[in-house]
């Protein structure tokens, strides 16, 4: 007898503040951590690919990642996190469906162990997003634009795939630990480290709690 809405997708917010901020911090994070790969001489961008089929493919891979998002926050910080969140308090919860979060990507392929804590500690970032926002749309809107920027934008693997005609013949070269190697930036050391900046800017720029936040104890 529930709504989308009552586990954090509530539709007279769709696609307004919370998503764009969202997505701004998501091709934020991204940008930082290639910026920072391309510094120590790990990521070329390559030949810009040509043609009028390169906008067909960004609007595809943009809808693809926009689903993505909805449909893994949905899961995983939405409809799970509220029903676990009521027995076992708000925490708890977030840290174990992180940790599922990331199990559910050992299969993808070039996938790495700094990529997978990778994928963990973003999977509590959207928790901590969902406590302090009220919603599901901030995490979301980060979620879609930080596999676009990656994927599409910057040309590298995501999550260990490489999609087709993206919008660079981008390559990493280096040690795989630097660069993130076939599991693209968020297997790089300098992705955990500008995590922890996002956690910090994030926690200090949001402070309280959403007010129409699912009432989730812990």
């Amino acid at each position: 007898g529930r709504s989308i809405g009552d586990y954090g997708l509530p539709w007279r917010r769709a696609f307004r503040g919370h998503f764009w901020q969202g997505a701004l911090w998501g091709v934020a994070e991204i940008s930082f951590v290639v910026l920072l790969i391309a510094g120590v001489g790990g990521y070329f961008l390559g030949p810009l690919a040509g043609g009028s089929r390169i906008f067909f493919s960004a609007a595809s891979w943009l809808a693809v990642f926009l689903v993505v998002g909805l449909a893994e926050e949905y899961t995983f910080r939405g409809y799970l996190l509220k029903t676990l969140a009521a027995g076992m308090g708000f925490w708890p919860a977030a840290i174990l469906l992180s940790l599922v979060f990331g199990a559910v990507h050992i299969r993808n392929p070039g996938e790495t162990p700094i990529g997978l804590v990778t994928v963990v500690l973003v999977g509590m970032f959207f928790c901590l997003t969902v406590r302090r926002t009220g919603d599901l749309w901030f995490a979301v809107g980060a979620h879609a634009a930080h596999d676009f920027g990656q994927a599409f934008v910057y040309s590298v693997p995501n999550s260990g795939t490489l999609i087709r005609d993206p919008l660079f013949g981008s390559t990493l070269t280096g040690p795989a630990w630097l660069t993130g190697g076939a599991a693209g930036p968020e297997g790089s050391v300098l992705e955990l480290a500008v995590l922890g900046l996002v956690f910090a800017l994030f926690a200090a720029l949001y402070r309280r709690e959403g007010r129409d936040s699912p009432r989730m104890p812990g």
